[in-house]
C-alpha cells in the first residue's frame, strides 16, 4: 500500500513538472496567419508610433545588470474597427534595427491585443531599447494603444517595468 502512495505520489509529481515546462516556453505570434494584402489598405489614415522599452537595467549598488523579459503589447482599442500592423522594428539605443518583427501587413481585430516577447536570455548582445510600429486604420478610428511590460526574477527579487507608446506621425 506504501508503494502504491509513493508511485502515485511520484507520478503526480513529474506530471505537474511536465506542465511547468510547457507553461515557461516563451510566446510566439504566428503573424503568418494574419497577414492582408496591401492593396486593401490604400484608403486608410496611416501612423507611427514609438514604444520605448528596456532590455536590462543596471543596479546599484552592487552594479549588477538585470536582464529584462520584454512583452510589447499591440492593443486595438476599437470596439468595432480593425487596425492594420505594416512594421514592427526593434531597435537598439543608436538606432539600429536589430530585428523586424512583421513581414507583410497584419490585422489586429476590434479589442484584441497580439504581442511580441523577447525573452532575457537574448538581450545580453543587444541593447534594445525602443520599438517602431507603422500602421493603419480607419479615419476617424481610435489608434492603436502600444505598451511595453519588462520582467526580470531571480531568486526573491522581481522587477517589472511598464511604458506606453506614442503616436510620432
Amino acid at each position: 500500500m506504501i508503494r502504491l502512495i509513493w508511485l502515485f505520489s511520484f507520478l503526480s509529481l513529474t506530471a505537474s513538472c511536465g506542465g511547468l515546462e510547457d507553461q515557461n516556453e516563451p510566446h510566439h505570434e504566428n503573424f503568418e496567419k494574419r497577414t492582408v494584402e496591401l492593396n486593401t489598405l490604400d484608403s486608410l489614415e496611416s501612423g507611427k508610433s514609438y514604444l520605448p522599452v528596456h532590455s536590462r537595467i543596471e543596479s546599484h549598488p552592487e552594479y549588477k545588470t538585470h536582464y529584462l523579459t520584454i512583452t510589447a503589447n499591440i492593443r486595438n482599442v476599437s470596439t468595432k474597427d480593425t487596425v492594420y500592423i505594416t512594421k514592427a522594428q526593434y531597435l537598439d539605443t543608436y538606432s539600429k534595427t536589430i530585428q523586424s518583427y512583421i513581414e507583410n501587413p497584419i490585422y489586429v481585430a476590434p479589442m484584441e491585443t497580439i504581442k511580441i516577447v523577447i525573452h532575457n536570455s537574448n538581450q545580453e548582445e543587444h541593447k534594445g531599447s525602443n520599438f517602431i510600429f507603422d500602421w493603419r486604420t480607419r479615419t476617424n478610428s481610435i489608434e492603436p494603444f502600444f505598451e511595453g511590460v519588462m520582467i526580470s526574477t531571480y531568486g526573491a527579487q522581481g522587477l517589472s517595468i511598464t511604458t506606453e507608446g506614442k503616436r510620432i506621425e
